[in-house]
């Protein structure tokens, strides 16, 4: 894997941000498109204001299109929405076309709205396997990524899928990829920062493999090495420790 350390948030997000440019670039040159799976929660809205404004012109945004890594089963207009942040954040100032944003469609039930959502990546990537050009994800402090959430149903599937899980602690559905699924993807990459994080990422760095308690250890990418994005806070008891 590839630890990218940077002092303060305003850095990673610099970072993270021309990762995501050239990552796409060279997606479109090699097949016409970019299939981009966006993280949600607070972390990343810097990164894409920042892709929304200056890194508006570095890219042919008319050939990207956008996924979710997982949703919370709320409605598509509740501030909890990942969708609905990515919407304000990025898609409405880069017009994107409604053709190019596949949501997770959650007036339906979680088990439906999984299969309707694998259905949709399915008939995109044409019958082929759906192997994205780039997945963000981010890290709980509970050492969970996209909706695999600890000891949940989600940290033994062995099948490239979308699934429903529900999350005992949050006393909720929520709809996510698994594991094998992002792991087939051509690059990963992790945006993790914040003294809170610290305890999970050493566990997750660390040489111990317990995929029901860090989840994000289950996040090994076959294409590519794995690339963290993360600031010095968050690294600092694998600094202490190493």
């Amino acid at each position: 894997m590839n630890l990218h350390i940077y002092e303060e948030v305003n850095a990673i997000n610099e970072a993270l941000a021309q990762y995501i440019i050239s990552v796409g670039r060279q997606a479109i040159v090699t097949n016409g498109r970019f299939n981009f799976v966006l993280t949600g929660g607070n972390s990343p809205k810097g990164v894409y204001e920042l892709l929304s404004t200056k890194y508006k012109q570095d890219i042919d945004w008319s050939k990207v299109f956008f996924f979710f890594g997982d949703e919370r089963t709320v409605e598509p207009f509740h501030k909890d929405y990942n969708g609905l942040m990515a919407k304000e954040t990025l898609f409405d100032h880069l017009k994107t076309p409604a053709d190019h944003i596949f949501y997770v469609n959650t007036f339906l039930q979680p088990q439906d709205a999984a299969a309707a959502y694998k259905k949709s990546i399915d008939k995109h990537f044409e019958g082929k396997e759906p192997i994205f050009d780039l997945i963000l994800l981010g890290m709980g402090d509970d050492a969970h990524t996209a909706s695999i959430f600890p000891h949940t149903t989600l940290t033994a599937v062995t099948e490239a899928d979308v699934q429903a899980v529900f999350v005992e602690k949050l006393n909720t559905h929520r709809v996510s990829f698994t594991a094998p699924l992002i792991n087939m993807a051509d690059h990963v990459a992790f945006l993790t920062f914040g003294k809170n994080k610290a305890t999970a990422l050493y566990h997750v760095l660390g040489p111990q493999k317990d995929y029901a308690s860090f989840p994000a250890q289950l996040i090994n990418p076959v294409r590519s090495p794995l690339n963290w994005f993360i600031d010095e806070e968050a690294y600092a008891l694998c600094k202490q420790n190493s």
